[in-house]
C-alpha cells in the first residue's frame, strides 16, 4: 500500500468515506490523513471558508 492509498476522502454525491484514490475525483474532497477528518469533511471546509471570508474582509477594510 503506498502512502496515497492511505489518504481518506470524502464524496460529496453519497456523503460517503473512502480509502485510496478511486474513480471518481469530480465528487470527493480530500486527501484527509484519517477516517474521521474525511468524515468532518464538510465542516472543516465551512470552518476554512469562514477563515478566508475573515481575511478577505481584514484585507479590504
Amino acid at each position: 500500500m503506498t502512502d496515497e492509498d492511505r489518504l481518506w476522502y470524502f464524496d460529496v454525491s453519497d456523503g460517503s468515506v473512502s480509502q485510496g484514490k478511486g474513480p471518481s475525483s469530480l465528487t470527493r474532497m480530500g486527501p484527509y490523513p484519517d477516517r474521521e477528518s474525511a468524515e468532518h469533511a464538510l465542516q472543516i471546509a465551512a470552518e476554512r471558508n469562514k477563515a478566508a471570508d475573515r481575511a478577505d474582509d481584514d484585507w479590504n477594510n
